[in-house]
């Protein structure tokens, strides 16, 4: 039998990758060498600035970007980690904002312009309320992952040593996106964050229903993490993006069996249970249900600027069933 190929592999740990990281699900033909990164954020900069690792979860805006700029990895359409977005963005009351078309001339906080969260929510602005986000200033308080990329004008950075939440308590900024994606939280790149609790109401009240009737009238479910694998473990084993698409998928089936019958009670199992009932399948894999949102992300990646072409779904997918 031959030599199986060893994979320098850095993935988050949830309910559906646990048993593929422990090696109760193998990966056919290869060695497997998870690498732990907390948070996974941490293995995005050293993925698309150093390509360290063989096979890496990354967020989707920082990959197609890193790829439009010529990372030498490649997407495979296996999506560990969705949520809807109509409900991460906070407003300050008081300051105007009744819809959020009112946004327009303000200051609005995020972490980084390529941050998914981020690219998602102006996605949402634009398509489904007629916002020009353009006309919005983007106050930021870190750095992009890719150093390639060259942020519009209408894009700003924080005065040194004050945070979004910061800025947001004294009303210079009027929205936001929230949690660990911009004002839910306070520190440093290079202090720390610390995520703070705040009770700002949300931008888009409805967003529950909102989330429904736009997925319904879309199918776009809008993904986080996202597989890439080296150019070069593909092009000397090609085999290979079927052998992790197989894994992946027995790793998700053995989680889904028990999750159905209502065993597990991590916040992503709670989170996918009230998710399933608008999506169906909770972490759909592969191109053919996942056309509609990776359409979505590469358009959108290019409207905000964050591509300086619109990415070809070719150039930015292998399909592990035509491989």
């Amino acid at each position: 039998m031959p030599e199986k190929v060893r994979l320098d592999i850095s993935i988050a740990e949830y309910p559906h990758t646990r048993k593929l990281i422990s090696g109760e699900i193998p990966i056919e033909g290869v060695d497997a060498n998870f690498i732990e990164v907390k948070p996974q954020i941490g293995a995005f900069r050293r993925m698309v600035r150093d390509v360290e690792f063989d096979v890496c979860e990354l967020a989707p805006t920082t990959y197609i970007i890193a790829r439009a700029y010529g990372a030498p990895f490649v997407a495979l359409p296996i999506f560990v980690m969705r949520t809807f977005h109509h409900g991460t963005m906070v407003k300050l009351p008081d300051q105007g904002i009744e819809t959020p078309k009112d946004l327009e001339g303000k200051k609005v906080g995020i972490r980084a312009y390529s941050v998914t969260t981020c690219v998602w929510n102006r996605q949402i602005l634009e398509e489904e309320y007629g916002v020009d986000c353009s006309k919005i200033t983007w106050v930021v308080d870190d750095e992009e992952h890719v150093q390639a990329l060259k942020l519009p004008a209408n894009v700003v950075h924080v005065p040194e040593g004050v945070s979004l939440y910061e800025m947001m308590q004294r009303g210079e900024l009027v929205a936001g996106s929230s949690g660990n994606s911009g004002v839910g939280r306070t520190g440093s790149p290079t202090g720390g964050w610390q995520t703070v609790k705040n009770d700002w109401p949300k931008l888009i009240p409805d967003a529950s229903d909102r989330e429904a009737a736009s997925y319904k009238a879309t199918g776009v479910y809008p993904m986080h993490g996202t597989i890439v694998v080296k150019d070069a473990v593909l092009a000397e084993h090609p085999w290979i993006a079927k052998s992790l698409s197989d894994a992946f998928a027995a790793a998700k089936a053995d989680w889904l069996a028990d999750w159905k019958q209502g065993i597990g009670t991590t916040k992503d199992d709670e989170k996918y249970r009230k998710l399933a009932p608008i999506v169906g399948d909770p972490l759909p894999y592969g191109m053919a249900a996942n056309l509609p949102t990776i359409n979505a992300l590469r358009t959108a990646a290019f409207k905000q600027g964050l591509t300086p072409r619109l990415m070809e779904l070719d150039e930015i997918f292998v399909d592990p069933e035509t491989t």
